[in-house]
């Protein structure tokens, strides 16, 4: 039996698995509302059916690990995720270092893991340097950008439709 490609996704959290309102400056846990986006519970859901680990990737800089994990409780979304890798926990921003710091604390290569995210320089061309492929989750145009190391979706329906013929 061979292994599933990429048994590691790691998913961006603000703009790719809840939307972020940055004219608020409190952690997300204490927002009065919080909004997943579209179509991501079902896709963690079939990925995590899939016997992926799905791990929280995220530049907040704001939020505690604790505090991502109410956010995401509140939206019904935190059982997905094996861990969360944030500013607060690494005192890494979002870039090559960050990314190095969850391979080795992971322990695993490069060619395990697999980045999505909204920004593409963040979550795409970072995360190429070091050998990640990614997926640019892409909801605001319709600008495709694809090459060995990364593809484009614009919605989590087109990414469930990644993983259906790519990921088996």
């Amino acid at each position: 039996m061979t292994q599933q490609p990429y048994p590691i996704i790691l998913f961006d959290w603000g703009d790719t698995v809840m939307y972020d309102d940055p004219a608020l400056t409190v952690p997300m846990a204490e927002w009065t509302e919080v909004h997943p986006v579209e179509g991501v519970a079902d896709m963690l859901a079939e990925l995590h059916a899939s016997g992926r680990q799905i791990i929280l990737a995220t530049g907040a800089m704001v939020s505690d690990e604790g505090q991502i994990r109410a956010a995401l409780d509140r939206a019904g979304l935190n059982t997905y995720f094996s861990r969360v890798y944030c500013f607060k926990n690494t005192n890494l921003p979002k870039g090559e270092a960050f990314y190095r710091y969850i391979l080795e604390h992971l322990n695993v290569p490069a060619s395990d893991v697999l980045m999505v995210g909204d920004s593409f320089e963040k979550d795409v061309q970072i995360p190429n340097a070091l050998g990640i492929f990614a997926v640019w989750f892409n909801q605001r145009s319709g600008e495709t950008r694809n090459n060995e190391l990364h593809t484009t979706v614009h919605s989590m329906t087109d990414l469930r439709m990644f993983f259906r013929v790519f990921g088996k």
